[in-house]
């Protein structure tokens, strides 16, 4: 029997509805009708309009009649809606006492925080119609994509090879060379790409809805919009304006094709979320749902009414309430179970950690709930360990045994040192390691290592601005951080001198060699590679154009660099011995610990004075990391202005030295590397980096059972 011949109750116009179901939260498709359900613990009452879809008015408005109220849950259920072509909002009475922090008003139409979709925005930056009240319209969507057996890939963390990428930024650029540029099928067009480079997994900058139109405005003849979108309209539904196929209503399914197609390329999906805000803003930002709908639930306030702001974008969401954590659980799961997404990465997360009344807690219950939910069980969580009202919690933050953290100390140390900062090698020397005086008791992939990301300088402006310059964002250019730890190398912007360009190769290249040998996880940000230049703007949030999209025909200009990171990255996967999970730096079955320090002498360094050059050695057991032989990996580090000789470590009788990677210019596959003609030592130049891999000759290998002695017995034997 039709759920419509049973339930019923009232009738409106050709519409039929009766009570619903108070979960799930949201509009929810069932047989025959739609299943709407909405929480406000302070509204008296409650009205769903429906809109034929562009629509100005609603071509049906319903209250709620109280029986359908339950605890503080509005829920309906309508049948005979065509789903297809109608949006829907809501409208919300009580009282408005802003002081208080009430602000009730029956005439704002709001937008549904659970709503699968939102209409409004489309085509990305098509102007829209700024005489509709009502810009954030919900849509239905049937969750009927067929997955063809794909599930999450739950890659071991530290296994991760992380990057970055604005999902229009990526394609945007004329030279992209897809058909769609700047959108998610865009981003499928360049799998073959990412496959090549290497990495497995990508980091996608928020991608939930939002108003690329929020602040927009015209400078010098420009046109600046909220191009980084960190700003959610909705934290349940896709970017609609990243969608190709968005105007006829497929832009989950072409999000969920995306996905599905990383994944049969073995790469993983981490969405950026930002659950610290939202678009609404402060006391003078619009009414778009949550503080419509239950304004003191959904935000931290004062005393008086006014929104705290440790978010640094006018409002603070309350994360730690029990409805708002609800939500926030109810989105993550959401994301995992109907897009098969592999992790997020929380923007501000140290807000999460805040409560109602802003204070730090030790246990936050939002955090802890993540990382024990079943659903999100084998999902990467990744912090941004602070907030803009200055808590810090890099080290520090409250892991619950899952939380991995971008770690803004391994960023700044490897930047200040390789520039000529020798007062930070001591530091340096614990981030390559893994950061084990700050992971201890997590180990090495609770760090999230980068150099670059969104947020700040690309690496090449990195080597070729000693200021940032984001004038053309229209603030004077106060925006934007001034602690770059950047240099120049000599010329500020772009040269044609050839001894200044080959330095900021070289520099790069020692960046990128210090990453991608470090323990812990590895983050790039895309275009890195290929020195991709946002000509000295270290905050491009508002940069849609030439600033902010990846100039593809860089590629071919820097292929040299191309190839250097993505033999770094296949060097990186055939010794496991880098991304080992532990921080057991001990004497393995090699006879040699795991893990040591180098001066230039080796075996001879001093861990706590300054120092320009320095070196660190993996000693690779075939038996513990299932490789095919032992192996030795030295990397030599020279962030000094002259040349200087490292005399290698001593190998086993049957191995010998080999190159693998020299900033100057050379860089191999794994298993073609050069032998060194003399393995005693190497000379590196003038602010270089060298990587060698020490392996057998020849002959067969050890016995299995000289590798059998636990670490405890080799260190014995020694």
């Amino acid at each position: 029997m039709k759920l419509i011949d049973t339930f019923p109750t009232d009738r409106i116009g050709d519409l039929q509805y009766c009570v619903g179901r108070v979960f799930p939260f949201g509009a929810t498709l069932m047989e025959d009708g739609v299943n709407f359900s909405i929480y406000s613990k302070e509204a008296k009452s409650c009205t769903l309009l429906l809109y034929h879809h562009g629509q100005p008015e609603p071509f049906v408005e319903i209250p709620f009649p109280d029986r359908f109220r339950i605890g503080d849950v509005y829920a309906m259920m309508v049948f005979g809606i065509q789903t297809e072509t109608t949006e829907y909002g809501y409208r919300f009475d009580g009282e408005y006492d802003p002081r208080r922090g009430l602000l009730f008003n029956p005439k704002n139409t709001l937008l549904d925080p659970y709503a699968k979709s939102v209409s409004g925005r489309s085509v990305w930056g098509r102007e829209p119609d700024w005489s509709r009240p009502f810009q954030h319209r919900g849509q239905f969507i049937r969750e009927d994509f067929d997955w063809e057996g794909d599930k999450p890939l739950e890659i071991a963390p530290e296994k991760l090879i992380i990057c970055e990428i604005h999902v229009r930024s990526f394609t945007r650029h004329e030279t992209s060379g897809v058909k769609y540029k700047g959108t998610f099928a865009g981003l499928a067009e360049k799998i073959p790409y990412l496959k090549e480079l290497g990495v497995n997994c990508v980091e996608l900058m928020p991608v939930f809805e939002f108003d690329e139109f929020d602040n927009a405005r015209v400078y010098n003849g420009t046109r600046l919009m909220n191009y980084w979108g960190y700003s959610t309209v909705n934290f349940f539904s896709p970017k609609a304006g990243y969608a190709a196929s968005a105007p006829f209503g497929m832009e989950a399914d072409e999000l969920k094709a995306m996905i599905r197609q990383l994944h049969r390329n073995g790469i993983e999906v981490i969405l950026d979320v930002v659950f610290n805000h939202t678009a609404e803003g402060n006391e003078k930002g619009p009414s778009i749902s949550f503080r419509g709908i239950d304004n003191r639930t959904y935000y931290l306030l004062t005393t008086d009414g006014y929104y705290i702001n440790f978010s640094g974008c006018g409002n603070t969401m309350n994360c730690n309430n029990p409805i708002v954590r609800g939500m926030i659980l109810d989105c993550l799961r959401y994301w995992v179970s109907a897009y098969h997404v592999d992790g997020f990465r929380f923007d501000l997360a140290a807000i999460l950690s805040r409560d109602e009344n802003g204070a730090p807690m030790m246990n936050p219950p939002l955090l802890d709930s993540i990382a024990n939910d079943a659903v999100l069980g084998k999902s990467v969580l990744i912090a941004e360990a602070w907030d803009a009202g200055g808590l810090y919690q890099v080290g520090s933050f409250p892991a619950f045994g899952r939380w991995a953290e971008w770690n803004g100390k391994y960023r700044d140390c490897v930047r200040r040192y390789i520039k000529g900062d020798g007062g930070c090698a001591p530091e340096l020397y614990r981030r390559v390691r893994g950061s084990d005086d700050m992971y201890r008791n997590r180990g090495p992939a609770a760090s999230v290592n980068y150099i670059t990301c969104h947020d700040g300088f690309t690496l090449y402006d990195l080597v070729s601005y000693n200021e940032k310059h984001n004038e053309c964002n229209g603030e004077g250019n106060r925006d934007g951080t001034d602690d770059n730890y950047s240099w120049n190398c000599g010329v500020e912007g772009d040269t044609n001198d050839p001894a200044v360009n080959a330095l900021r190769l070289r520099q790069m290249k020692n960046m990128l060699t210090l990453l991608l040998t470090s323990r812990g996880i590895p983050m790039l940000l895309s275009g890195d590679e290929f020195a991709n230049s946002q000509h000295g703007n270290n905050n491009a949030y508002c940069q849609d154009n030439e600033i902010s999209w990846l100039d593809w025909s860089l590629l071919d200009k820097h292929k040299d660099l191309f190839d250097y990171v993505r033999r770094l990255i296949a060097f990186r996967k055939a010794h496991p011995v880098l991304s080992a999970p532990s921080y057991d730096f001990s004497p393995n079955g090699t006879g040699y610990p795991e893990f040591s320090l180098h001066g230039t002498r080796a075996w001879h360094i001093d861990e706590h004075s300054p120092g320009h050059c320095f070196a660190y050695l993996y000693a690779e057991d075939h038996l513990e990391h299932g490789t095919e032989e032992d192996a030795f990996i030295y990397v030599a580090v020279n962030a000094h202005w002259e040349e200087h000789r490292f005399t290698l470590p001593v190998l086993p009788a049957s191995f010998g030295w080999h190159l693998a990677f020299e900033a100057y210019g050379f860089s191999s596959d794994p298993g073609k590397e050069s032998p060194c003609g003399d393995s005693s030592g190497i000379i590196l130049g003038p602010r270089t980096a060298a990587v060698l891999v020490g392996r057998k000759k020849g002959g067969r290998r050890r016995p299995a059972t000289a590798f059998n002695k636990s670490k405890k017995e080799v260190r014995e034997t020694k």
